[in-house]
């Protein structure tokens, strides 16, 4: 679950609730985001591939595809 294993340690690091995110997540993509529609999609693991690259990016961080070798 990408949440469970990636985007709530990052938000423990980073000093985030879910609430904060939400409302960043509000202004970055211009979409009604609230801490229940998060935890919703967290724990359904619907979260787009949109909405990963704004979290990361609200965090701090950017999104790679590294090829195995």
């Amino acid at each position: 679950m990408i949440y469970k294993d990636i985007i709530k340690p990052l938000l423990s690091i980073n000093q985030f609730t879910v609430e904060h995110l939400a409302e960043a997540m509000t202004k970055e993509l211009n979409k009604k985001y609230t801490r229940s529609s998060l935890n919703g999609k967290f724990s359904r693991d619907t979260l787009t591939m949109k909405e990963c690259q704004a979290i990361a990016k609200i965090l701090g961080y950017h999104i790679a595809f590294i090829k195995n070798k």
